[in-house]
């Protein structure tokens, strides 16, 4: 059938575009994701058929329609046929009992008629009255012949009628009961398809929860690690203090040297009497070592896992990626632009081996921003019909553009 052919072509190309398309075919979302396009193309396949057997049933509602009318022309030409045969008897039973009439009857007989006509126009009028009723009678059984023969021929072709009206009914009927064993099977391949949906998407929700536990039993120790180190430093400054106290005191020259930048002008100022003044800039400061950064944004960002993605949303009703990154931020009083690209420009650069958690992370071409929780792994909004979850930085492979730190 064409129309299962053009299903099935068109289910093949659909899902190798996917599966080709997605760059995280492998991870659980990735799959999940695969598998929501394979349900679309079901579901597309279903209402093709479905709009296909509407179509064809409403075809064959016609043609039952249509079979119906000759039918019923062939019952009332039966009918009109049988009172035709009998109108045709009745004639020809007529004129043998007029002939038997006639030939048994004391009605003079031609001959009788010539020799007893008693004059010329006697003998006309006897002759053609004979002939009429004679030519009467023939004429009766001649039209009802006719009659006949012409409602036998209208018979005849309504059964052809009736025979192709039949044939195209079945016909119908055996793509109606096609399109809807097809249209059965594609169905329960969607019921399948979208029980296999809800199935990942459980386990999908287990092992974000999971991950979830862990990333927060990891951040809590290395909070606590940084708090002992943090305790660590000020005994130490404390103990350095105290020493310094009482140790007797020398006093040596110390020769410091001018590490500050040198001035650069800028010509394009001009004052307010029109002339141009230089304008007093300062190159940048080298790079020295990573700032401290906001380790506790971590935290704060696991507490949205299961939000919704929704496009542009920036609150705890639905996020997209630089919306939660600003959310979050912003509850450490940090003031983000709702922008991936912008939040880019912002902080510094963080080699991809020295991320600690809070670090912003990018992916493809700046399109896409979420916040590094340790572990190789960070929290984000994927994408509409989605949720925000933990996901690997290997998942994303080539996509990863860098880092920043606040």
């Amino acid at each position: 059938m064409r129309l299962a052919r053009i299903l099935t072509s068109l289910a093949a190309a659909a899902l190798i575009g996917a599966l080709a398309a997605s760059p995280l075919a492998a991870s659980p979302s990735g799959k999940i994701k695969v598998k929501q396009r394979e349900a679309e193309v079901v579901l597309a396949q279903v209402n093709a058929l479905d709009n296909q057997l509407g179509k064809t049933v409403e075809a064959w509602d016609g043609a039952s329609y249509d079979l119906g009318k000759v039918r019923k022309q062939v019952a009332a030409n039966r009918a009109s046929l049988v009172v035709a045969q009998r109108a045709q008897l009745h004639a020809e039973q007529l004129v043998r009992a007029r002939l038997v009439t006639i030939y048994e009857s004391d009605q003079p007989t031609t001959i009788d008629v010539v020799l007893g006509s008693t004059s010329l126009g006697d003998l006309i009028d006897r002759l053609q009255a004979a002939r009429s009723v004679a030519t009467s009678d023939r004429q009766l059984a001649q039209q009802a012949t006719q009659v006949r023969d012409q409602l036998a021929a209208a018979q005849h072709a309504l059964r052809r009628t009736e025979q192709r009206r039949a044939a195209s009914v079945q016909q119908l009927q055996n793509q109606k009961v096609q399109i809807g064993a097809m249209l059965d099977q594609r169905r329960r391949l969607l019921e399948s398809v979208q029980s296999e949906i809800v199935t990942m998407r459980a386990q999908e929700a287990r092992r974000q929860a999971a991950l979830a536990a862990e990333a927060r039993r990891r951040l809590a120790a290395e909070q606590a690690a940084l708090r002992r180190q943090a305790a660590e430093r000020e005994r130490a400054a404390e103990a350095a203090a105290a020493a310094a106290k009482t140790a007797p005191t020398t006093t040596v020259p110390v020769i410091t040297t001018a590490t500050e930048p040198l001035p650069v002008t800028d010509p394009t100022t001009t004052e307010p009497d029109g002339l141009t003044a230089p304008v007093v800039t300062t190159t940048a400061a080298p790079i020295g070592p990573l700032p401290a950064g906001h380790p506790e944004a971590a935290t704060i960002a696991l507490r949205y896992l299961g939000v919704p993605y929704v496009w542009g949303g920036e609150s705890p009703k639905g996020f997209d990626c630089s919306g939660l990154v600003a959310y979050v931020y912003a509850q450490l009083g940090i003031t983000l632009p709702h922008y991936a690209a912008a939040q880019y420009q912002l902080g510094v650069a963080v080699p991809s081996d020295q991320l600690q958690p809070g670090d912003l992370v990018f992916f493809d071409g700046l399109a896409h921003v979420g916040i590094y929780i340790g572990g190789g792994q960070f929290v984000h909004a994927p994408h509409t019909g989605d949720v925000v979850k933990i996901t690997t930085l290997a998942a994303y492979g080539g996509g990863y553009v860098g880092a920043r730190r606040i």
